[in-house]
């Protein structure tokens, strides 16, 4: 147990414009409570933070009392590294201003704001940067993981589109870091997590896209699933990189389009997005229909935001979550049968395999070009058990453990960190490939006695 002075307290309290809470007062349990209902910690302090400021106050502050730190943005991350036990939380959720410059197709972006945020913003304008495919998901942690989403082939990975970022130190300076200035610390942030400090600013390089896009879903009997997945992964060369098409193994939930009987079935769903003209939708999804005879489908041109907030009713916060990842240049035959066994003994109606098709210009970057390395992956599948209830803990989380074990043979041996859970330490170095030591040597100049260590860490090197 952590114990803090009142004085010292009293003094944090003075100095931060935003809140300074404490166990049992009001708001602090919301403030601790995050996406994944599985993570359940207690800090011996929250400081919700309402600008730079309050950041470098905070984080000097747990250097100086030895505090463990962790550091909330969306509180989306899977592993929970947004809240600590006995230790001080920086709460990032008030600092959501974003500002979009149309002229020069540049977005500024405080650590707080969410997709949806981002979204709103620069849709106004037509433009858009590639980020996730859920809108309450936080635009920081995302993109320090690396960052991946509908428009990605097209575009790149987040941090391919990330310009610069303003960075408080472990030291509580803040430095701007960008490709002339603290250049590998900038290196490091494309990929390489929170292990290096907290960013209060990101720029982001906008594109035009929207604002309207075409697409929907497909929705096929899981009988139909592996037939499909073949055309699936033989259509993949042919398609252009403004069409992305993701594939999702799971029960089918009451879509309105589906019939009612069809509704809890086992299901294979094709989610669509092509961000071409319009006009050009119908004929540039056209072999996504020929992949099989569906239940249903839904398919015509909608406002860009509008398909970004389409997952989000199965990926609400409240639920308990546990993944596991792979990385895949190909999903060949025998990965196809232990996947359809998998989908067949799902052990909730929440859970889901999907394969995110990435490829195209995320696989165009040299891989020592950011921290975030598996630049061979043309998908990542990720294994998303999702339930209710804690009785169900081991049951769902040893399905997604037996899938992931039986689909190894077939992946790349790579992972996206920002899917890896808080038991995978032994994975970080396969999430940075040949990108790890460098990752060392920027942590330990930057953080040598590893104060940002709530995360996927990076630990630096003895001094």
């Amino acid at each position: 147990m952590v114990n803090l002075s009142s004085d010292a307290i009293a003094d944090l309290k003075v100095g931060t414009r935003g809140q300074v809470l404490l166990p049992a007062e009001p708001g602090f349990d919301d403030a601790r409570r995050l996406w994944n209902a599985m993570i359940d910690r207690h800090p011996a302090v929250i400081v919700r933070c309402k600008g730079v400021t309050d950041v470098r106050r905070a984080v000097v502050f747990a250097r100086d009392h030895a505090l463990r730190l962790a550091v909330r943005g969306g509180a989306h991350n899977i592993a929970g590294s947004a809240v600590c036990d006995d230790g001080l939380m920086i709460d990032l959720s008030p600092m959501t201003s974003i500002r979009v410059d149309p002229a020069a197709r540049r977005a500024y972006v405080e650590p707080g704001a969410t997709l949806g945020d981002f979204d709103h913003e620069a849709q106004a304008f037509g433009l858009a940067t590639p980020l996730g495919i859920n809108s309450t998901t936080g635009v920081a942690g995302l993109t320090l993981g690396g960052g991946f989403g509908w428009l990605s082939r097209q575009y790149g990975m987040t941090v391919d589109n990330l310009v610069g970022a303003d960075v408080i130190t472990a030291d509580g300076e803040l430095v701007q870091a960008d490709a002339d200035h603290h250049a590998d610390l900038f290196w490091a942030i494309r990929g390489g997590g929170g292990n290096f400090g907290v960013v209060t600013m990101f720029e982001f390089r906008l594109h035009p896209v929207g604002p309207q896009v075409y697409g929907g879903l497909v929705v096929l009997p899981l009988e139909q699933a592996k037939a499909a997945l073949v055309k699936y992964r033989t259509a993949f060369d042919a398609m252009p990189d403004d069409l992305s098409v993701w594939a999702v193994l799971r029960l089918a939930p009451p879509l309105p389009f589906l019939p009612a009987d069809v509704h809890g079935k086992p299901i294979i769903a094709f989610a669509i997005c092509y961000t071409g003209a319009v006009a050009d939708g119908p004929a540039a999804v056209e072999v996504v229909r020929k992949f099989g005879s569906p239940y249903g489908e839904h398919l015509g041109p909608m406002p860009y935001t509008m398909w970004q907030q389409a997952f989000d009713p199965l990926l609400t916060p409240g639920a308990r979550n546990y993944w596991k990842s792979h990385n895949l240049a190909e999903i060949p035959d025998g990965l196809l049968d232990v996947l359809i066994d998998a989908v067949e003994g799902l052990p909730s109606p929440q859970c889901e395999i999907f394969f995110g098709q990435i490829g195209g210009q995320t696989g165009r970057v040299p891989v020592d070009a950011t921290a975030y390395s598996s630049r061979d992956a043309q998908y990542v599948m990720n294994v998303h058990a999702r339930w209710t209830e804690a009785s169900d803990d081991a049951r769902c989380i040893a399905w997604a453990r037996a899938f992931f074990d039986a689909a190894a043979p077939f992946a790349l041996g790579s992972v996206y960190v920002n899917f890896l859970t808080q038991d995978e330490a032994e994975r970080i170095g396969a999430a940075y490939g040949p990108n790890y030591d460098r990752l060392v040597a920027v942590k330990t100049r930057y953080d040598p006695k590893n104060l940002f260590r709530c995360n996927q860490n990076i630990k630096p090197s003895a001094s």
